[in-house]
């Protein structure tokens, strides 16, 4: 190595022990500081046994405490918010649930009302209830259009007033609301003003108590200020991890962690204990470690079911042990915030772990067994007071000691992967101690292993499209499409979920619903309109029927006054939601496609990957390549039209505009101008309807944009909660009628 390099490779060292300089034995690994290493190596034949004893453990406590003073001073840390009265609640905010705004629970689109007390009895029934809940009201579905995150809550039904409403009804029931805010939002309509003003104040408008800052490593201080000067302070939650510094004013954040057998401590929470962390495991089938790795933080869990419309449920065991953690957790929540927190208490028993957690002349310890057996014989000594009594907290029973030497041996049973928590306090335990106990005997007498630990998918069901009146001849504006055994083949393109059951939908046929479909179908002969429904089309079902929905919140929206803009009487009319859609079909005595009809009509049976054959409209502005459509000076002459990459949608093409892009049938316009409405599925929790043909508008600036689907063995899937949240701008249809 010459000279030259050495001296490079020493500045960098130098440049690294700067950047670490602060001394631990035990630095964080992102949010997770590592136990001792005797607890990990205990069991690694090739490191040798590394013996835990009670001067290892406070040589460890000492390292992190040592890390944690120094830590403090580094970031300038103020624990000022952490005393606000407004956001006290966050501490013991144990229980919050990604809620998408689509679930069934939680809104009837038929009565046209929040189900507020729904949605929470389910939750009560199922594991125990919640203490705050994250609505979701944004990805998968924002940039279908040019909404923007704000917008879309201003969507949802009934509008604001119906949104703060809502929140009313949580607020009730003594659960505070969170939404999410989404900085990646930068192609979609721009807000007025700033973002940290126009959030703070959307936010104080609804009366939300927090904001989870999505895929943020911390909230910035501007959103904090911005709510506070307001009046309106906020608790802000990034999802990913702060800086140190940033704990002074986010006073929630996610636990995204790597689990191993020994519990990790959380950072944030040993920096400030009363800083709240919800541990999100959204794609784990079994939640075993988020629980005890929560419960031994003294901290909370993201029970989050509905992700993204696929539904990843809580199974009965887990539902059953987060009832009994938070039970404890919430009624001793005043111990889960002290600055004496002993993470990892020496217990007498290999797998079982503990922290410690003195408040007063009482003491908590929090207890996981991460075994895969019962663990039933002496399992911690603790130093024996006088007058003291010791609780077994999770079974609601009094614990006697064997007291020897000045120390109390405490013998009690913890199920396999189970929970633990004991009270040692002096004389006779309070009322609401006893009440604690009394609940925890009850809900104990069942152990957990009796309580089915099995996951599985929710199966979905086709929303019935009832026959039409069969047409023996041709109708106008319509061509017929000979049917035929067709391979109908496609493809969901949700950005998150891998081919995991749950996935995108079920087709009549399948079991369960899944990414990739393959099925071979026959074909029965019907007509499809040739052009999209237009903003005409549209007019004259309007005059004929003075047809005005029931929520009319964003009903063609682009429409002035009631009537279709100049010039826009051939464009395809949107702003109308798939019930619209379906009142058109109806008086037309029509019905909308389902999707296999669709598809064949675009594709026919050569498997095309266009309507119009193999070539792609849009390879030239990606760099060419095999599938290039030639070169067409005259836009007119493009198989589709261009896309839209604007903040402010631009409107949709005439439905005529692109004759070449024809399918093998002459339908026209079946890509890239608006998306269209065929099917509905279902299931206990989620509406979704299926979306062909994609669209003209495509926002830039992030990947979590709802994604184009310009292919015949594609298809976007939209989730559905209400009329005035599912209309888009850059959504329309077309009909079918079934042939004789």
């Amino acid at each position: 190595m010459g000279q030259r390099t050495v001296c490079a490779a020493l500045l960098v060292l130098m440049s690294c022990s700067w950047i670490v300089a602060q001394d631990t034995h035990y630095w964080p690994e992102s949010q997770q500081i590592p136990p001792d290493r005797c607890l990990t190596q205990r069991d690694d034949s090739e490191s040798g046994n590394i013996p835990c004893n009670v001067q290892s453990h406070r040589a460890w406590l000492g390292d992190i405490t040592h890390w944690r003073a120094e830590r403090r001073i580094r970031v300038g840390f103020s624990g000022a918010r952490y005393e606000m009265p407004a956001l006290k609640w966050a501490q013991s905010s144990f229980i919050q649930p990604q809620m998408m705004v689509h679930d069934r629970y939680f809104y009837d689109p038929v009565a046209g009302k929040y189900t507020v007390d729904r949605y929470l009895e389910d939750l009560d029934k199922r594991y125990g209830g919640i203490d705050a809940v994250l609505i979701w009201a944004t990805y998968p579905n924002m940039g279908i259009d040019d909404r923007n995150q704000l917008d879309m809550v201003r969507s949802m039904p009934g509008g604001i007033e119906g949104v703060r409403q809502m929140i009313a009804d949580f607020h009730k029931h003594g659960v505070r609301v969170l939404f999410p805010m989404m900085m990646w939002d930068q192609g979609t309509r721009e807000p007025e003003g700033n973002w940290p003003d126009a959030l703070a104040e959307l936010m104080k408008e609804v009366d939300a108590d927090g904001v989870n800052g999505d895929t943020q490593d911390g909230v910035p201080l501007a959103f904090s200020l911005a709510a506070d000067q307001v009046n309106h302070p906020l608790a802000f939650e990034p999802e990913g991890d702060p800086h140190d510094e940033a704990l002074a004013w986010d006073v929630l954040t996610w636990g995204q962690y790597q689990f191993q057998r020994v519990p990790t401590v959380d950072r944030y929470r040993w920096l400030e204990p009363r800083h709240q962390v919800n541990i999100q495991g959204r794609w784990n089938r079994d939640k075993t470690d988020d629980l005890q790795y929560a419960f031994f933080n003294g901290e909370g869990w993201e029970s989050w079911e509905n992700v993204w419309g696929i539904w990843n449920g809580v199974t009965p065991r887990d539902g059953e042990a987060t009832r009994r953690i938070a039970t404890i957790e919430r009624a001793m929540a005043p111990f889960l915030v002290s600055q004496d927190w002993e993470p990892l208490y020496p217990m007498l028993r290999d797998g079982v772990y503990a922290s410690r957690w003195p408040l007063a002349k009482r003491t908590l310890w929090t207890i996981v067994n991460r075994n895969e057996y019962d663990v039933s014989e002496e399992q911690m000594t603790v130093v024996d007071n006088v007058g003291a009594r010791y609780f077994d907290l999770y079974h609601g029973v009094e614990l006697t000691p064997k007291v020897a030497a000045g120390e109390a041996t405490l013998q009690f049973a913890t199920e396999a992967h189970g929970y633990g928590a004991i009270l040692a306090t002096e004389g006779e335990p309070d009322a609401e101690t006893q009440t604690l106990l009394t609940k925890m005997k009850a809900m104990t007498a069942k152990p957990l292993a009796d309580y089915s630990h099995e996951w599985h998918s929710l199966g979905q069901q086709l929303v019935e499209i009832s026959p039409t009146a069969p047409a023996t001849t041709t109708p106008e504006g319509m061509v017929r499409v000979e049917g035929g055994e067709f391979e109908f083949r496609v493809d969901g393109i949700e950005i998150e979920g891998s081919n995991e059951s749950g996935v995108d939908v079920q087709y009549p046929w399948e079991d369960s619903p899944r990414r990739f479909h393959s099925h071979e179908m026959q074909i029965h002969p019907f007509f499809i309109d040739k052009y999209p429904v237009t903003n005409a089309d549209f007019k004259k079902f309007m005059d004929a029927t003075h047809y005005r929905p029931k929520d009319d919140g964003n009903f063609l929206k682009d429409w002035k006054g009631g009537n279709v803009p100049a010039g826009w009487d051939k464009k395809p009319v949107t702003w109308v939601s798939i019930e619209d859609a379906r009142e058109y079909a109806r008086w037309a005595g029509k019905r909308l496609p389902h999707e296999w009809e669709w598809q064949y009509a675009a594709q026919g049976k050569d498997g095309r990957r266009f309507p119009w054959g193999e070539c792609d409209w849009l390879a030239s502005a990606l760099g060419g390549g095999p599938y290039e459509c030639p070169w067409e000076a005259d836009p007119a002459n493009a198989r589709a039209p261009e896309p839209d990459y604007g903040r402010t949608m631009l409107a949709a093409s005439d439905v005529d505009g692109h004759p070449k892009g024809a399918s093998p049938f002459g339908v026209i316009d079946m890509v890239g101008n608006v998306w269209q409405w065929t099917d509905e599925y279902v299931d206990e929790h989620t509406r979704a309807a299926i979306l062909r043909g994609g669209s003209h508008y495509q926002p830039v600036g992030s990947k979590w944009y709802f994604p184009q689907a310009y292919r015949n063995y594609e298809h976007g899937k939209l989730l559905l909660m209400a009329p005035s949240y599912d209309r888009s701008g850059a959504l329309g249809f077309r009909c079918v009628k079934d042939a004789q």
